[in-house]
């Protein structure tokens, strides 16, 4: 559950420190105060987008905190573990939004990408706005709601995979159908190229070695006269090299012996001496195993000459050819396996039977889920000022099954005793819809693991008694998870576990919001304010103690 909210420097907000209980929290305020800030606040926080625009005006950045207890939640416990973010029973998330439009994350302290806080975020917070009624009405939105009830999401991702796979073979197998000559001419003109270049058989090894070779062969004249040239300089001629630094050697060991200092030059010549010993006894074996060899320059040639007149042909540089033969080969086999072995049809029909497998279990599993879903809403809109009301899902096969399954899925209401239902998008008003909206999280967040649930004006077009009832449920719902609810209705407020309420001040010629928590004799006084009216007179405060039961 959510233990805390810091917020600093963010859209009018200067600087807030919140602490949340368990159960139901309302939050409320005057229209204009910033009651959605602490959503907004969080939901960047959990990873969402952010803006430049957030950073209160004059800073340089805003800061976001949100600190929980994950301690019955070995799913996420698991997650930061395996991600190396894992720090006891707490998880910390925080967000730092900067001016210029950059953000950094973090979890538990160390620096996080906004995918691992989205990821943390999904497992622990769900927010509803009141938009998210309106997604209701989106078969896709209808059909992820009822295989979350199911616990089927992990199936329906396997369904959508396998769909993948054998849609791919399948338009795979279509076009080599469809193209059949035009393959089996590609496939006899790679079998030519491929045994042409089979037969010249060369390798990235052979041409550097060939490279190599021919620079030694031609020029084998210049590299035995310059060597002999460089022998001559060392040690055969008349002022060789090491002769002339044997005399020198010669005097400085006399020199030595007035001077001891002058045994670090002799100590540097010796060295010198032996490293120019060393190259000519090299050039000596050198010139030894050197000679004129036309015949191998003319075969190395030869060789050279045949790999380049393939390289052109195939438009590409020699070393590039054993990488063009495996393509070839590669292409060769995937063009074989459409033969008349029927290899890919094969491959396509084992594809297509294992989706239709997965897709049979999921159907069955929506349809047991529909079922149990449709009697519970339909309990729910009772209570609701829907009587009469149901909701039915109706599973409409498909001719030919999708990555999502073998069938349509679609909400279907009477809103009243004695109507035919018909699709949600066409009979549901806005009050209609808020209600159903709620019917429907409040039976679905049964089945669900998130520990914080967020509601942000769900109640709006709703009044009266159902408001009542609405706060009711809400209540009901905080009772096995931590709700947070953002409400215009004193019905709904008055539930509350914990009242927080927002308003908003002007300082130095700057708006700023708060959010205070508040106490037995300030929550009647709110909720009195919202029961309306000018002036707040004591029948008001009497109604708003009597509707908080104190």
């Amino acid at each position: 559950m959510l233990r805390s909210l810091s917020i600093k420097d963010f859209v009018i907000v200067d600087r807030l420190e919140l602490e949340f209980d368990s159960g139901l929290t309302v939050l409320t305020g005057e229209t204009g105060a910033g009651k959605s800030i602490l959503i907004d606040a969080l939901s960047l926080a959990l990873g969402e987008r952010g803006e430049s625009g957030v950073v209160r005006n004059g800073c340089e950045r805003a800061e976001i905190s949100a600190e929980f207890d994950v301690t019955n939640l070995p799913e996420l416990q698991s997650w930061l573990a395996d991600s190396e973010l894992a720090d006891g029973n707490t998880c910390l998330l925080r967000r730092i939004l900067y001016a210029d439009g950059r953000s950094r994350g973090f979890i538990n302290g160390s620096t996080a990408t906004m995918q691992q806080l989205r990821e943390a975020g999904d497992l622990l917070v769900d927010i509803y706005s009141q938009h998210a009624h309106h997604s209701l009405l989106k078969p896709a939105s209808q059909r992820v709601l009822l295989d979350d009830f199911a616990t089927a999401a992990p199936l329906s991702l396997e369904v959508a995979a396998a769909y993948k796979i054998w849609r791919a073979l399948f338009e795979r197998r279509v076009e080599m159908e469809r193209n059949a000559s035009a393959y089996a001419e590609e496939l006899a003109e790679l079998r030519d190229q491929v045994r042409e270049l089979s037969q010249l058989n060369v390798s990235v090894e052979e041409w550097e070695s060939l490279q190599q070779e021919h620079s030694r062969l031609a020029h084998a004249a210049s590299l035995i006269s310059g060597s002999e040239a460089c022998r001559e300089l060392l040690a055969e001629g008349e002022f060789a090299a090491l002769s002339q630094l044997l005399l020198t050697q010669h005097k400085l060991q006399e020199l030595l012996e007035y001077d001891p200092a002058i045994q670090e030059a002799l100590d540097n010549l010796e060295s010198g001496m032996i490293q120019l010993e060393e190259a000519d006894r090299f050039l000596n074996k050198y010139l030894n195993r050197a000679e004129l060899d036309p015949q191998r320059l003319h075969a190395v040639e030869s060789r050279i000459q045949a790999i380049h007149t393939a390289a052109r042909k195939y438009r590409m540089r020699p070393e590039e050819l054993p990488a063009l033969l495996q393509r070839w080969q590669s292409r060769i086999i995937e063009l074989s396996d459409i033969g008349d072995d029927g290899k890919l049809a094969q491959q396509e029909s084992a594809a297509l039977q294992q989706y239709q497998q997965l897709a049979t279990q999921l159907s069955a599993i929506r349809l047991k889920a529909a079922s149990g879903l449709s009697a519970q809403v339909t309990a729910e809109m009772q209570r609701l000022a829907l009587s009469g009301g149901r909701l039915e899902i109706a599973m409409h096969p498909l001719e030919q099954g999708t990555a999502n399954g073998m069938e349509q899925i679609e909400f279907m209401v009477a809103s009243h005793a004695g109507m035919e239902p018909k699709a949600l998008s066409k009979v549901a008003s806005g009050g209609e819809l808020s209600r159903i909206s709620l019917a429907l999280r409040v039976v679905t967040a049964q089945q669900g693991a998130t520990p914080t649930m967020i509601f942000d004006e769900v109640d709006v077009g709703i009044g009266g008694g159902v408001a009542e009832i609405v706060g009711q449920l809400l209540q009901r719902l905080g009772h096995s998870r931590q709700v947070l609810v953002i409400t215009h209705l004193p019905q709904v407020a008055a539930q509350g576990k914990q009242h927080l309420r927002v308003s908003k001040t002007t300082q130095n010629d700057q708006t700023l919001s708060h959010i205070t928590g508040l106490d037995a004799v300030e929550r009647v006084e709110e909720i009195a304010r919202m029961l309306g009216g000018v002036e707040i007179t004591a029948t008001t405060r009497k109604h708003a103690a009597e509707m908080l039961g104190s």
